[in-house]
């Protein structure tokens, strides 16, 4: 339990306090006045005033916020409002800028602190009937050796690399007995239950676990590469929910995010440091979706008033919008956080 507690309250402080700079430092750089740059969520538990900013610290650990002057009324002095279009652009889109900056950091440091790599040789096992992998000529007993000219080293790579390119060809290279075999196929968006998006089922064989870490000048790019990757995946997991090729389940709340975390911090430093970069990712993605009272519902504002030729919303309406706006998250995150208690008390888990 302390473990879950320390693991929640560490990888929620990372995040939040890396959106909450882009916001504050890209503020400052224009001359916005900051009122506060708060840590949680009031109640407030302790604060100190540093030039014209109150820095606080709250008690209720699932957000931040930086409040500037005039955040809706452009006749308050060095007002956010007062600014020009795209300065408030930059400035509402710096917090999820920084959420996609830190894991280049964060999964850098996990490839370079020691940790456990599964290899594995993948063989194919079943096929499913008139799946895009019976199209492309698999059959059971196949070994995969490269996806995309990536050599694999696990299912995992297999899993990954599929899921980058849903609705993309991609091509494999396999083994069949002693001869080589190249094939190309196009995994589904939306596939039969149990199937997949390519309509395989796959086995480890050999399989071992290594611990390794990169050096600094792997680990950098590699880094980089996953973090691009991460964003990939979370846009593709986004537009099958979208567009109901992936089932509604599964929605997860501050609770679940902590018990989750705890399972995550029991594996290690490497897969938590992963972790906290998948949810900055997560954080800034969502932040930009344009819903009132997140920072896309604020943008979206700012670029009607440029479409409407410098014309401004009444701040009044657009403060009521994101007020309701604000009331429905809460009313979602009350009724997720429920699931998330019923889940646990049942014994259940986050991870499948």
């Amino acid at each position: 339990m302390i473990i879950t507690i320390i693991a929640f309250l560490f990888v929620l402080a990372l995040v939040i306090i890396a959106h909450e700079l882009g916001h504050f430092g890209s503020a400052k750089a224009f001359g916005i006045k900051v009122d506060e740059f708060g840590i949680g969520f009031p109640p407030r538990l302790f604060s100190k005033k540093h030039g014209e900013t109150v820095y606080s610290l709250n008690a209720i650990p699932l957000g931040g916020f930086t409040k500037m002057a005039g955040e809706e009324d452009p006749s308050i002095e060095r007002s956010l409002a007062s600014q020009k279009p795209w300065k408030r652009l930059l400035v509402l889109s710096a917090g999820s800028l920084m959420n996609f900056v830190l894991p280049l950091f964060l999964i850098s440091i996990a490839l370079m602190v020691p940790h456990n790599t599964a290899y594995s040789d993948v063989g194919v096992v079943e096929i499913a009937p008139g799946s895009p992998a019976e199209m492309a000529g698999f059959q059971p007993g196949d070994m995969i050796t490269e996806v995309n000219g990536h050599q694999v080293k696990s299912i995992i790579d297999v899993n990954r690399y599929i899921q980058l390119n849903l609705g993309k060809k991609i091509t494999f290279v396999y083994q069949r007995g002693s001869s080589e075999y190249e094939t190309s196929l196009v995994p589904r968006w939306k596939a039969p239950q149990d199937q997949g998006a390519v309509g395989f089922l796959l086995k480890a064989e050999n399989y071992e676990v290594v611990k390794e870490n990169l050096p600094f000048w792997k680990a950098i790019p590699q880094g980089i590469t996953e973090t691009f990757e991460t964003l990939v995946l979370f846009k593709n997991s986004l537009l099958a929910l979208v567009t109901g090729a992936a089932p509604a389940g599964g929605v997860t709340g501050p609770l679940g995010i902590a018990q989750l975390t705890g399972e995550v911090a029991r594996a290690g430093i490497s897969p938590l440091l992963e972790f906290a970069a998948f949810l900055s990712i997560n954080l800034g993605i969502i932040n930009l979706l344009p819903l009132p009272a997140l920072d896309g519902g604020r943008i979206v504002f700012v670029l009607l008033e440029w479409i409407r030729g410098g014309k401004k919303i009444s701040p009044q309406k657009e403060g009521m919008v994101h007020m309701i706006g604000f009331a429905l998250l809460m009313g979602l995150m009350i009724l997720v956080t429920f699931q998330d208690i019923i889940r646990i008390i049942d014994g259940g888990s986050v991870i499948p």
